[in-house]
């Protein structure tokens, strides 16, 4: 089944509120996405990351996921 990039960004903004996140991508398995927010400070790159991937709720896990790539950015708001 595949996902949309505004059910992403509703996963996304669901863990992040305050979180500035933009969603690009319409073939359904690839997308990119930015996501600005404070929470994100103190962390490095791989520990942001990983805080938005559990967001998204197995969406990437193994074969049989709805979301086959993700290009994503992480920062702190500036």
């Amino acid at each position: 089944m595949a996902i949309t990039a505004h059910e992403i960004e509703d996963l996304i903004r669901e863990a992040f509120p305050d979180a500035r996140v933009t969603v690009e991508g319409d073939d359904g398995a690839h997308f990119s996405a930015e996501v600005v927010d404070e929470s994100f400070r103190g962390q490095n790159r791989v520990q942001q990351q990983r805080a938005v991937y559990a967001a998204l709720k197995g969406k990437m896990d193994g074969a049989n996921g709805e979301l086959h790539a993700l290009a994503l950015t992480t920062r702190v708001p500036e």
